[in-house]
């Protein structure tokens, strides 16, 4: 047996694949309520700048091969490209605001390059010259001095015809968003937020968008609403209870939510947070921005968003590795959202390599924000490529996601029971009926957890046999608490055509970890897997949330 004892908190297990290897992992919650197809599942990134930072000089690389950046990231997974659009993002002398660019021409020439390789695309409708977010929400120049009527009107139009001007060269587009983290409204002031919590300027502003969609070629194309502080759910809970009851029909498809765990609140607040809403509003959820640091080094000297100490806030190490369990878990949380829900995600911007000039903005588009700073790239080590534009290995969590082969993984099917559906029980004492239980309480996932325990020494698993798998190489993973005082508390994986792995499950009885066997190479179509115990008088442990994956 292969063995291999707990590493240190927040170890990831990305870097465990070695033949016959094993690791655990201390990480955030992911919640999986069962198989679930991953087919459509979104995989997306928003490569707004790249159009600008090739412009600059900016090359990209895989395995030291030069290569188109999009292609790189397609070849590894990405199917859905998202591409914010600006209103007129240029000063009265035409220079440019810089960060991308991105007014009509651009966006469409980025968009024509996503469609030739086949992937999805999103428009993000900015509704702004320039940056939006909770904080800059600024009318476009040319609609400054429009009355609430005629910005209703304007806003009308310009949805439409820009969506019939991307429809005439070929793109429709399977998503749009009607503003981008629109958490204080759209459109200062007349959509913003007003006192007393008063959501009437900006939901009239909403529907006249909405309405110049459906107007438009791209009628059918699904409609987002996106805020920021994805994880925090008392700011949708307000946010979405007030616009709604100002307009109770909105007619759009899917929650947005930007998560930046540094920012925005937990991993398990943000898997409140997507359950609940697509719970509640029986819409699909879809975490429009997300990224992770892979070093907090600084590329170009221009400081960073991601610094040191952030990694304790966001819960993983600022690595290649951490990175990708990051996103690992991320998808995790958003493939098993109630009702297959949960449609994906879009990296921000992962090819924001450092390059001479590639800011977030110009002196134009300083000028334009009133901004004190100096123009700069901060997020040169939250990107999928290293300083030098060469893909970094977490680019791999693109790949398509995999789906959980087990059912019942958190034992939430049967109440209390000691038959829990989906899985085979042994004990060495048949007639210990209790030894093997379902509890309510205290579970890492949902309501109930299984535990082993009995009044006097015992042994016993809980397992699952398969015998018509596809060959491959599978992942097993389960979350545990124990007091740590067993014999022997191991998963293992047997049966497969090679020689039997464990992974030690040694832990205390204060937090849940999740352990797991990386790479179990099925060469038979057939395998078992499962948790093993022999334990003695009144040890104990708790166990939830199994995962079996094939990767590849």
């Amino acid at each position: 047996m292969v063995k291999k004892k707990i590493l240190s908190a927040m170890a990831a297990a990305f870097v465990a694949v070695q033949p016959l290897g094993t690791t655990v992992i201390t990480a955030q919650a992911s919640t999986i309520t069962g198989a679930v197809s991953t087919d459509n599942f979104i995989r997306g990134v928003d490569v707004s700048t790249l159009d600008m930072l090739e412009d600059l000089g900016a090359h990209y690389y895989e395995k030291n091969q030069e290569s188109d950046a999009m292609t790189i990231l397609h070849n590894n997974g990405a199917n859905y490209v998202r591409l914010k659009l600006w209103v007129d993002p240029y000063d009265e002398n035409g220079n440019p605001y810089g960060g991308g660019n991105n007014d009509y021409d651009t966006t469409l020439k980025l968009a024509k390059r996503a469609k030739k390789l086949g992937m999805k695309i999103l428009i993000d409708f900015h509704l702004s010259d320039f940056w939006a977010d909770p904080a800059n929400q600024i009318k476009p120049k040319a609609w400054k001095n429009l009355s609430y009527s005629e910005l209703k009107q304007t806003l009308y139009s310009y949805m439409k015809t820009s969506l019939n001007d991307f429809a005439a060269e070929g793109i429709v587009p399977d998503m749009v968003q009607v503003g981008n983290e629109i958490s204080s409204g759209i459109l200062h002031e007349d959509g913003k937020i007003g006192t007393n919590e008063d959501f009437s300027g900006l939901a009239g502003l909403l529907e006249s968008a909405i309405s110049g969609v459906r107007a438009s070629a791209a009628s059918s194309t699904k409609i987002m609403l996106h805020l920021d502080q994805g994880g925090k759910n008392q700011l949708y809970t307000w946010y979405f209870g007030g616009l709604l009851k100002e307009s109770p029909n909105l007619d759009f498809d899917v929650f947005g939510l930007s998560y930046y765990p540094m920012w925005h609140g937990t991993m398990e607040g943000l898997q409140y947070n997507l359950n609940y809403l697509a719970t509640t509003y029986n819409k699909e959820v879809c975490v429009v921005e997300t990224a992770y640091a892979w070093t907090t080094e600084d590329g170009d000297g221009e400081g960073n968003v991601f610094i040191s100490g952030d990694e304790e806030v966001g819960g993983y190490p600022a690595t290649v590795e951490g990175q990708f369990e990051f996103m690992n878990d991320l998808e995790s949380i958003i493939l098993n959202v109630p009702d297959d829900k949960g449609i994906g995600y879009f990296y921000w911007e992962p090819e924001w390599i450092p390059v001479e000039g590639g800011t977030y903005a110009t002196s134009a588009g300083v000028a334009y924000k009133n901004d004190t700073v100096t123009p700069s790239n901060t997020w040169d080590n939250m990107t999928l490529f290293n300083f030098q534009g060469n893909a970094l290995d977490s680019i791999k969590v693109l790949n398509k996601p995999c789906e959980n082969l087990l059912t019942n993984i958190s034992f939430e099917q049967n109440g209390i029971t000691t038959s829990p559906s989906g899985w085979n029980v042994w004990t060495s004492d048949s007639s210990d009926e209790n030894t093997v239980r379902t509890e309510y309480g205290d579970a890492y996932d949902g309501d109930y957890k299984l535990t082993f325990w009995d009044d006097k020494e015992y042994s016993c698993s809980v397992y699952k046999t398969y015998t018509n798998i596809p060959n491959g190489t599978y992942k097993f993973s389960i979350w545990a608490k124990t007091n740590g005082k067993q014999d022997v508390l191991q998963l293992y994986a047997k049966n497969y055509g090679g020689s039997e792995l464990d992974t030690t499950i040694e832990t205390s009885d204060i937090n849940w970890n999740i352990f797991s066997i990386d790479k179990i190479v099925v060469t038979n179509h057939t395998l078992e897997i499962g948790v093993y115990s022999v334990a003695g008088a009144n040890d104990w442990c708790n166990l939830d949330l199994a995962m079996l994956r094939k990767i590849d």
